[in-house]
This record gives structure tokens, C-alpha cells and sequence, in this order.
């Protein structure tokens, strides 16, 4: 330790002097004591390590060591420690399906619905007509069966869970047979082949990457097989010579040798996408109509909903899937299902969904819904900028849907571009506000895209702008 440093650690107040400085002994009343002792000895060790950690004098010649500053510090890491981790974000993205944010945002209807059963009892396993206990899935399995048309359905934590449940409950030391071209990595490296195998099954692959035929199903079957399986590709396209068995195909594939169909569908839309410009994605209801016995799909992708794995189809197949043993340590607790079933009832007239759920109406914003949106944001933001020499422009440019659904699908929308010489920093600076911004950078650039965007967070994302641009 150089001499003047010592100097300076020496002049550090001993931790008695600051507990009883004012600005300390405010928060000693109205926090327990060990989180503020504890808050002033990270602070003391924040000044000791920049000290220390200093190569010359002059880099902490204006270091105040006054207990009204040393106080502020304390009051500084309290709060951060008390502030919360999981915290709102501002997406400008323009990826409506943000896994890192937390993917779908829910519909008003389902936070109401959430925040009501929050808190208070209710009735979650308690059949009310008869006073004795109900089942928890009674819920949401009559509106799961109306939308999709199918005979039953359960509720499970993702839909990882519930590939793993129905492969548990009705395939185990079975082969089942999956086209190489499906066997996906999803996110955060889980891959089907994985909890294939940790459902008991024993994996079939068929086919090539790029093209699968029937009679490739056809030839696999065997004494051992237990079931033919499609999955959704979920985050990747192929393109150019492929072709792939329909589920209509397979099913009749399966159906004449006595085996069951089940389909991996973890995108869960449940409208046509076409109307919006957006290329057909099968809805759940086409595949139990397509002859699929069982069809898996998410909670918080396309259908807008709280987290959740949804197993529908024939009543038979369901009902070994909830008597089996994991069903209990995959179920959702109350909260989750208050959001599906609000978020359900949104289907119950496919208009109202797309206008009320979040992901829905931002997935059918047009780029000329956009504009407008772009252009007030535009002006807005330019008192900010030009002090600085900045602008923002309003150019043409691409959303996603994200979230492993719609791959390879761009959806046209505008964009808030602003020219910068050090882009990342500024995006740095904006991730650092409260609430976050979330930005991306392209050719040199800040783009935000308003589609992702709710009215009320535009003066918030200009705010956040003024503070990031200096």
C-alpha cells in the first residue's frame, strides 16, 4: 500500500462514527439493523477496493469521505439490495416473443384474474356444488376442449413437461418413432432426444434431415414401437428440397397399425396467422382434427398465456397421463391457472383475443399500424437529441415473432433509427435505467421498434434516451 493511499483508508470513518451519522441512523429505524450494518460494511469496502485499486493519487483526489457522503453510499447499496431482481423491462426490440424478457406478456384479463386469486382462498381443488375436494385441471379443461375440439386436456408446468409426461405415461421402454429432420434443440440446450430418454422412450429416428416420406414411418414400425411422434421445429426453417409427413398422414400412418399420434406442437397459436400476413401455422384445433391423439403445446408462446405445458386429445390417453406419478410434480399451482383460464376465455371469441392478448395484437400490427407509432416516438426524441447533434429517422425495417415459434418468419415494421458513434454505449447506458431499455444496434445504429411498445412507455424510453445520450 503506497503511503497515500494509506493516508486515505486511514480517513475512512470507523463503522460506529457512520452508524451514528444521521442519514444512517434514519435508516436504522426503519430497516433491520443487520441489513444496515451490513450495508455500511459494503460500502466501506467499496471505497477501500477503489482506493486501493487506484494507480495514482490523482484518480481519487475528489473521493468524498465525509460521513454525509459515505452515507449516501450506505443508503445506495440498502437499496439496491432490497430492490428486486426480477424487475419490468421496456422491450423496443421488436421481438415479441423475448425469452430473456420473460416471452409473452400477459392480457389485463389475466393479471386481474391473477391478482384476485393472489389474494384470497379460492377454490382450487374444492368442487363448491358438493362441498368435497375437485380437481385443479376442471378449470381449464372444458375451455381447452372447446377450442380445440378435443375429448380432454391437462395442465403441466411447459411444455417440456408435458412431452416428458406423455412419453412417460404411455411410451416407456417403447420405441417411438421421430423424423431426424424434427429432433430439435430448444432453448437453453434441451433437446427431444434428451427427454425422449428421460421419459423411458427409446428413440427411432427415420428419414433425413431434409426430407421424410411415410413409408419411412412405415418401415420402422415394429413389435416394439409405441407411438409415432411429430415435433414442431420450433426455432429453425429448412428450406429448398425438403418434404416432410403431414400430421393428417401420419396419424392415418399410425391409426392403421394400432398406434397412437402424437404431435409436439410448442408454438400453441390458436388463430389463423395467414390474415395478418403471416404464412399458415397449424392451429391446435386443425391437428386434433387432423387425427393427432394427443398434441402438446405452451402456455406463453403464440397463445399469449401464462407459462404452461397443455397435453389435449383422446380422453383415454389423457387420463394415463394425469394418473401417472409425475403429474403431481409437474402441476401448476394457482396463479398460473387464474392466467390460462382468463387467457383462455379471450379464444372464446377469436376477435376480442387478438385485440385484448398482448402478443396477438402486436404479432397483426401491420408496418403501417407501426408508423405512426414510429413517427410520434421520432419526435419526441428529437428535442433530446439535438442538443447532442443526433436524429431520429423513421426507416423501414423487420420485427420477429421469437420466443422458438415462427422461424424464418420477418414481420415488416418501422423503426426509430438513430446514428451514433458509440452505439453500444448508448445502449449500455439505456439498459442501465430503471426500468431497463432494451434497444437493438444495426449498421452503426440504435433501432428502436415501437411494435413491442405500449403508448404509456414511449415518454419512458425518451427519458431514458435524455439520460443515455450525453
Amino acid at each position: 500500500m503506497l503511503p497515500w493511499q494509506q493516508k486515505l483508508v486511514r480517513a475512512i470513518p470507523p463503522v460506529n462514527a457512520i452508524l451514528a451519522a444521521p442519514a444512517v441512523a434514519r435508516l436504522m429505524e426503519t430497516h433491520a439493523r443487520e441489513l444496515v450494518v451490513g450495508s455500511v460494511g459494503e460500502a466501506v469496502g467499496a471505497l477501500r477496493r477503489r482506493i486501493l485499486g487506484a494507480t495514482e493519487e490523482a484518480e481519487v483526489a475528489g473521493l468524498n469521505l465525509s460521513l454525509g457522503a459515505i452515507g449516501d453510499e450506505v443508503a445506495a447499496h440498502l437499496a439496491f439490495k432490497l430492490k428486486p431482481r426480477l424487475q419490468r423491462v421496456i422491450n423496443a426490440t421488436g421481438v415479441v416473443l423475448h425469452t430473456n424478457m420473460g416471452r409473452s406478456p400477459l392480457a389485463e384479463e389475466a393479471v386481474a384474474a391473477i391478482t384476485a386469486i393472489a389474494s384470497r382462498y379460492n377454490n382450487l381443488e374444492l368442487d363448491v356444488a358438493t362441498g368435497e375436494r375437485g380437481s385443479r385441471y376442471a378449470h381449464v379443461e372444458e375451455l381447452l376442449c372447446r377450442i380445440t375440439g378435443a375429448e380432454a386436456a391437462l395442465v403441466v408446468n411447459n411444455n417440456a413437461a408435458a412431452v416428458l409426461l406423455m412419453l412417460s405415461a404411455l411410451c416407456q421402454g417403447k420405441e417411438v418413432i421421430v423424423s431426424r429432420g424434427e429432433l430439435v434443440e430448444i432453448g437453453g440446450s434441451f433437446r427431444v432426444p434428451e427427454v425422449m430418454e428421460q421419459g423411458g422412450a427409446i428413440l427411432r429416428e427415420v428419414g433425413t434431415t431434409n426430407k421424410t416420406h411415410p413409408w419411412d414411418y412405415e418401415r420402422a414400425i415394429g413389435a416394439e414401437t409405441g407411438a409415432l411422434l411429430k415435433v414442431h421445429t420450433s426455432n429453425f426453417q429448412i428450406i429448398g428440397f425438403t418434404e416432410e409427413v403431414t400430421t393428417k398422414e401420419m396419424a392415418a400412418i399410425a391409426h392403421k397399425r394400432g398406434l397412437p399420434c402424437l404431435v409436439d406442437w410448442g408454438s400453441g397459436v390458436m388463430v389463423n396467422l395467414e390474415r395478418f400476413g403471416i404464412r399458415h401455422e397449424a392451429t391446435m384445433d386443425e391437428l386434433i382434427a387432423d387425427g393427432a391423439d394427443l398434441v402438446t403445446f405452451s402456455g406463453d408462446k403464440l397463445l399469449g398465456a401464462p407459462q404452461g405445458g397443455f397435453i389435449v386429445g383422446r380422453k383415454e390417453l389423457v387420463q394415463k397421463c394425469k394418473k401417472h406419478p409425475l403429474t403431481r410434480a409437474l402441476r401448476v399451482d394457482k396463479l398460473t391457472l387464474a392466467g390460462i383460464e382468463a387467457t383462455l376465455k379471450l379464444y372464446l371469441e377469436p376477435s376480442i383475443a387478438v385485440e385484448r392478448i398482448p402478443t396477438l395484437r402486436m404479432l397483426s400490427l401491420s408496418a403501417a399500424a407501426v408508423e405512426p407509432v414510429a413517427v410520434q416516438l421520432a419526435q419526441r426524441l428529437e428535442p433530446v437529441l439535438a442538443p447532442h447533434g443526433f436524429n431520429a429517422q423513421v426507416i423501414d425495417g423487420m420485427s420477429q415473432a421469437g420466443g422458438g415459434s415462427l422461424p424464418g418468419t420477418d414481420l415488416p415494421t418501422k423503426l426509430v433509427a438513430i446514428a451514433h458513434p458509440a452505439p453500444h454505449e448508448v445502449e449500455r447506458r439505456l439498459r442501465q435505467q430503471d426500468p431497463p431499455v432494451m434497444v437493438r444496434i444495426g449498421a452503426g445504429q440504435i433501432l428502436i421498434d415501437p411494435r413491442t411498445l405500449w403508448p404509456e412507455e414511449l415518454a419512458l424510453v425518451v427519458s431514458a434516451m435524455e439520460r443515455a445520450i450525453v
